[in-house]
Order: C-alpha cells, then sequence, then structure tokens
C-alpha cells in the first residue's frame, strides 16, 4: 500500500464493502438517470454505499432498515429518498407508495420476504441484484424461495444475478480512484463499527447478524 494510506478507509469504504457495492450496482444494476433502486440492508455497511452510489448516478433511492433510527440517517445524512422500517411496515404495500412509478433496480442484501415484496414491484426490464442472504444465515428455519419466479422474471423480462466482489479485483483501480473522489468530495459518507480484540470476532459478527451496528 502506498505510504501514509488510510488503513480504516482501505478496509471498509475503500475495501470489500465499498468495492462491492460499486461492482454489484454499476457492473451488474447498471443504474441509469431517474431510475428507481431498492437497496435492503440500507443502513448496513455495503447497502449504506450502494444507495450513495445510486444517488450520485442521478437515481431515487428506497432503502429498507430494521429501525426508525436507521431510516432517519440513511434519508438525513446519507441522503436517501425515502426509508422504510421492514420490522414495522407492510413492506409490500409501502414499497408501492415510494415507488409509485415501480422498481428498476433492486440490491438484495437479505433474501426472504423482502426479496419477494422488491419482486412484485420490478419494472419490466428491471434488474435484481444478488449481494447476500443475511434473514437466511443465523435461522434454523430459513424461509422458502420467493412465489413467482420463474413466471415474473420471464413476464417481466428481469435480470437476476449474483456475484462475488474478487471476481472485479483486476479492476480494483478503477473502483478505488471512483470511490477515494467521492469521499475526498463529500459524497460518499461511511461509518465504522470497530471492535478490539480477536477474541470478540465472534460477538461481532453476531451482531452483525442481527443488526446491531
Amino acid at each position: 500500500l502506498p505510504p501514509g494510506d488510510d488503513l480504516v478507509a482501505r478496509m471498509s469504504v475503500r475495501g470489500v464493502t465499498g468495492l462491492t457495492a460499486y461492482w454489484g450496482l454499476l457492473d451488474i444494476g447498471q443504474p441509469r438517470t431517474g431510475e428507481t433502486v431498492v437497496v435492503s440492508a440500507a443502513a448496513g455497511a455495503v447497502g449504506s454505499i450502494v444507495g450513495q452510489i445510486a444517488k450520485i448516478k442521478g437515481c431515487r433511492v428506497v432503502g429498507l432498515a430494521g429501525s426508525d433510527e436507521k431510516c432517519q440517517w440513511i434519508v438525513d445524512d446519507l441522503g436517501f429518498d425515502a426509508a422504510i422500517n421492514y420490522k414495522t411496515e407492510n413492506v409490500l404495500k409501502v414499497l408501492g407508495q415510494h415507488c409509485p412509478d415501480g422498481i428498476d433496480i433492486y440490491f438484495d442484501n437479505t433474501g426472504g420476504d423482502i426479496l419477494q415484496a422488491a419482486l412484485f414491484r420490478m419494472n419490466q426490464g428491471g434488474r435484481i441484484v444478488c449481494c447476500g442472504v443475511v434473514s437466511q444465515y443465523d435461522t434454523a428455519t430459513p424461509l422458502p424461495g420467493p412465489h413467482g419466479m420463474p413466471g415474473l422474471l420471464v413476464v417481466r423480462r428481469l435480470r437476476m444475478e449474483g456475484f462475488i466482489v474478487m471476481d472485479y479485483d483486476d479492476r480494483r483501480a478503477e473502483a478505488d480512484a471512483d470511490l477515494t473522489a467521492w469521499v475526498a468530495e463529500g459524497r460518499l459518507k461511511y461509518k465504522i463499527d470497530m471492535i478490539e480484540g480477536l477474541e470478540n470476532a465472534p460477538r461481532g459478527l453476531i451482531g452483525l447478524l442481527h443488526g446491531e451496528n
């Protein structure tokens, strides 16, 4: 790494977190100005970056998060256009209110019921970016897959694609240049949740899966 490089940024907004958001949205989602982007786990590490990049690209952005505090943060501090508390609101109904013209890109970090709701609101030619399924990671009773597939994918000509960030490692410099510039310009913000001590890593991971950070 270059001398004096910001190691915290290198491990977060310029590391796996930022690169996942960058390539997932831009390469698979392919956002266009004026489109509507919905992001699940929008107050999380990847989701919060996805929403901001979508705003930089001129999209309307709606995020889903698990508390009123998180919803307020992504709207007031990160510039999302709207937020939905999936724990207290009817996601399918409220998505219709916040996305009256439908959803062009859904960035999926959760799977489960939220993916189900988004699927039924997708526009023709929409793109679903499959990044993670956090709702399924820490449960003995995972939910069944969404209904309406492959029928809705066919009728609405949807594209649903997964990816791994290492697929783009040979283009890291390209992404790093954009992410670094956006942070320097104040267009891209990020938060750090730091836990001291390797022995506390399991507790940190459990907290992550329960939405504590």
